[in-house]
Parts: C-alpha cells; sequence; structure tokens
C-alpha cells in the first residue's frame, strides 16, 4: 500500500538526531504562526518543502549534500514538525506562509523542491507569485483529489473515518488547481514521479502537460516516496535541475 500515511514510516527511518555541524534552526512568525526550519550553506536559496505529516527534518539526509552549493531552508509547514499547531489544514494557508517566509527572510527569487504535500504547496504558489521563485520541482504533487491512486484514496478514506486527522481531510478534499492555474506557471519547473507512485501517471502528465515549458520525469522503479525519503537519488535530481 502506497498511501500518504505511510510516509510517516519512512520519515522515522531516515530523520537523524541532532543538528549537522553549521546547521541552524531557527523560527520565524508569518500569518500568525511560527513556523520552526533549518538553515544551512552558502549559495543561492532553495527551499525544501516537506510531505504530509513530515517536517523539514525529512531531508535530513540530503542537506549536507545540497548545502555544499545552495543555502538551503528546510521548512516545517503549519501544524507539523516544530512549527504552531493549527485548527485546520489548507494548502492555501501554507502557500501563503511559504512566500511570506521568502519576503520575511527577503530572498531573492529562491528556488523550490517540494515532495507530495510540499509539491502541491509549490505548485499553487508559483501559480500565484509567478514571478517570486526562480525554478521549481515537484515531485509526487496532485492538482486535485482525484489524482490519488484509488486503492490508497480508499485507504486514506478509512484512516480518516477512524481518526478524524486533519491532514487528511485535507488531502481528500484539497487542492483544486486547475489548468488555468497550472498554466500561470512560467518559471522552469520539473515535474516528477514514481513508475509505482501513489499519484496516477495520467494525473502527473496532466499536471506537466499545462505547465508551459515543464519537464517531466517518470522514474522507473520507484514510488511515491522511495526516491525521495529512501535515497539520496532526490539529491541528483535536483542538482541536476537547478544547474541547468
Amino acid at each position: 500500500m502506497k498511501m500518504k500515511g505511510l510516509v510517516l514510516v519512512v520519515i522515522l527511518l531516515v530523520t537523524m538526531v541532532g543538528c549537522a555541524a553549521g546547521r541552524e534552526e531557527q523560527y520565524i512568525d508569518v500569518n500568525g504562526v511560527s513556523l520552526a526550519y533549518v538553515r544551512q550553506g552558502e549559495g543561492e536559496p532553495l527551499i525544501l518543502l516537506h510531505g504530509g505529516g513530515g517536517s523539514g527534518r525529512s531531508f535530513d539526509h540530503v542537506i549536507d549534500r545540497l548545502s555544499e552549493t545552495f543555502t538551503v531552508y528546510a521548512i516545517d509547514s503549519r501544524g507539523q514538525g516544530k512549527s504552531s499547531a493549527v485548527g485546520e489544514y489548507n494548502y492555501q494557508d501554507m502557500a501563503d506562509d511559504a512566500a511570506a517566509f521568502i519576503n520575511e527572510l527577503q530572498l531573492d527569487h529562491p528556488a523550490l523542491y517540494g515532495f507530495s504535500d510540499g509539491g502541491i504547496v509549490g505548485l499553487i504558489l508559483a501559480s500565484q507569485h509567478p514571478v517570486l521563485l526562480s525554478k521549481l520541482m515537484v515531485s509526487g504533487a496532485n492538482a486535485d483529489p482525484s489524482g490519488i491512486v484509488d486503492e490508497d484514496r480508499a485507504a486514506m478514506e478509512r484512516s480518516y473515518s477512524a481518526t478524524g486527522d486533519g491532514l487528511l481531510k485535507m488531502e481528500l478534499t484539497q487542492p483544486h488547481l486547475t489548468v488555468e492555474d497550472l498554466n500561470r506557471i512560467r518559471i522552469p519547473v520539473l515535474v516528477t514521479a514514481g513508475s509505482d507512485d501513489m499519484i496516477k501517471e495520467s494525473h502527473t502528465r496532466f499536471i506537466a502537460e499545462n505547465i508551459p515549458g515543464s519537464r517531466l520525469e517518470i522514474l522507473q522503479g520507484e514510488t511515491h516516496t522511495s526516491y525521495v525519503l529512501e535515497s539520496t537519488q532526490v539529491a541528483d535530481l535536483i542538482e541536476d535541475f537547478l544547474k541547468k
């Protein structure tokens, strides 16, 4: 089963204890919430946005490497990690937080990598703020809930019925990105997914086809999480895309 809830298990396996040398854990207040984030490295700014139920620590296994080239900002989205708890989750709020984060820190056209829920946030951000980012890479994102594989969606619905989890509610009812929303994205974009992803391949192709000039990579033999959380392959993809 590939449901988003399994991302939590994988995150626990890859999260490290303690911060690496040179990694600064900080907090910033935006839109009425306190966002936790880590900053490491010197170079062009690169923001990392995690998947549902994760945190910026989801990227601990690649931050050291990426920080050799970029100034990396790994953010805990609202209601997750060490950021402020919230009563209700919305992708729009998270996109607004990311925009405020960039403006508060006066980051100059950062690149952004978003995994799963983080990729959805990245798509919303790039659509609504077309000149804020320099480049965008998203992995395992969906434009609306119909993009989730039926088996995984059914499992998520069962889990939500049992727990009432707010993140699952958001993932089952949002986002609602239209063709027009995707058409408004004008920066270079790389869209990736695994061939055995929990997002339908046809849906991933729909996203890429409606972002002008975007690139699409379907990674054979990979799942929703495998190349992002279980290996350093995602660092290869990020570096290759951003250096072009």
